[in-house]
């Protein structure tokens, strides 16, 4: 009878300690299925218009994705997220095939902050979260500089830490692109890891950050490393700069600010890229991409808000002057539809896109182009 009791009780004990285990950690699905039509002017050298059904992205990417939590008492707790990006018009995983290609990393966070290793986010993401207002919309900053909305980076160690509204970050990767599929779109491949070429497919970023309720400033710097196979491209429709090398450096400097009060907010700010290479045979290249935009909650339920950006790169003789109006309209509080418009106007020699989506709708040099888009957005 003793052993009898003795079992149940040790029984109980670890059914307590299981539920307790369990009670401290948890895993959360979540995600967005966004798509639309979309009509684009112009898309081709000859002039021709096109209807489709964009792949990449609308108001925001598609995406799915688990997120890790469990506590390891003390204020400390074990992290994990794993993201898929995948395109709703075919189905096909996003990110160069990659499973998880927009994050997969694992790490700790605490009283001082966050410390997480894997694929993960770079600074120049992050830091423009606040002040950019359209965002990685497919009208948005990544029609003039792709990297933008793509800006992620393999086997990176990140610090994420804030303290009263001030939140400090680094990042640092050993290899940006160790998959081979291409990092993000313009940068060619750069595996990095090289034995004797330490510099060789390096990133590294930094952001300062300050956030009150109403209004919030940032600052972000972020250098890439060239090897075998890295470019720079500026997506004007010029060749991109090749960088061939541990020595040649594709760095982008930004600051912005926004503000908001009663349903209202405004963000502006200023992105500049500079590519300076090893090679004298080869140009340096710079670019500065001003952006202004604004959000108005005009019912809880309708949103309108719009952005007006503008590129001007000096050394490829390219301009251009981008403006997106949107219109959203919450139908429950996970499911939305949205209408947006946008016109980019091209300087004599530029070919920038005005889509973001899928890329083959490059204009003719000079051809202004204007987009439009309907859509819906459901979240989970």
């Amino acid at each position: 009878m003793q052993t009898i009791k003795t079992r149940l009780l040790i029984s109980s004990a670890l059914c307590a300690l299981s539920t307790t285990a369990l009670a401290q950690s948890s895993v959360t699905l979540y995600g967005i299925v966004d798509t639309g039509v979309e009509y684009i002017s112009h898309a081709n050298a000859a002039g021709g218009h096109v209807f489709r059904m964009p792949a990449v992205t609308g108001e925001l990417p598609s995406r799915w994705g688990l997120r890790g939590v469990e506590d390891l008492g003390g204020g400390y707790s074990a992290i994990f997220t794993l993201e898929s990006g995948f395109n709703v018009r075919d189905g096909s995983s996003g990110q160069g095939g990659r499973l998880f290609g927009r994050q997969a990393f694992v790490g700790l966070k605490g009283p001082y902050g966050m410390l997480a290793f894997g694929r993960q986010y770079t600074m120049t993401y992050l830091a423009l979260q606040g002040a950019d207002i359209i965002g990685p919309d497919i009208y948005g900053m990544g029609s003039l500089d792709a990297y933008v909305p793509n800006a992620r980076a393999d086997n990176s160690v990140t610090y994420l830490g804030t303290y009263k509204g001030l939140t400090l970050g680094a990042g640092y990767s050993f290899g940006r692109d160790s998959a081979g599929t291409g990092n993000s779109p313009g940068q060619g491949t750069c595996a990095g890891s090289v034995a004797g070429h330490p510099t060789e497919c390096r990133d590294w970023s930094v952001m300062l950050k300050y956030g009150a309720p109403n209004f919030g400033v940032a600052a972000s710097y972020e250098e890439q490393r060239g090897g075998t196979s890295a470019q720079a491209n500026f997506f004007d429709g010029i060749a991109p700069t090749p960088l061939v090398n541990g020595a040649d450096k594709d760095a982008r400097t930004h600051v912005s600010a926004y503000a908001q009060y009663a349903g209202a907010k405004l963000g502006a700010g200023w992105l500049g890229r500079r590519v300076v290479t090893d090679s004298p045979a080869v140009p340096n290249v710079h670019s500065d991409l001003f952006f202004v935009g604004a959000s108005y909650f005009v019912t809880p339920a309708f949103i309108v808000d719009g952005e007006v950006f503008r590129i001007i790169n000096s050394a490829h003789d390219s301009r251009a002057t981008m403006g997106t109006l949107r219109t959203t309209y919450l139908l429950s509080k996970r499911s939305s539809v949205y209408a947006q418009a946008a016109y980019l106007a091209n300087s004599t020699k530029a070919r920038y896109p005005v889509s973001g989506g899928d890329g083959g709708t490059t204009p003719a040099a000079g051809i202004g182009q204007t987009g439009v888009m309907v859509g819906i957005k459901h979240s989970f």
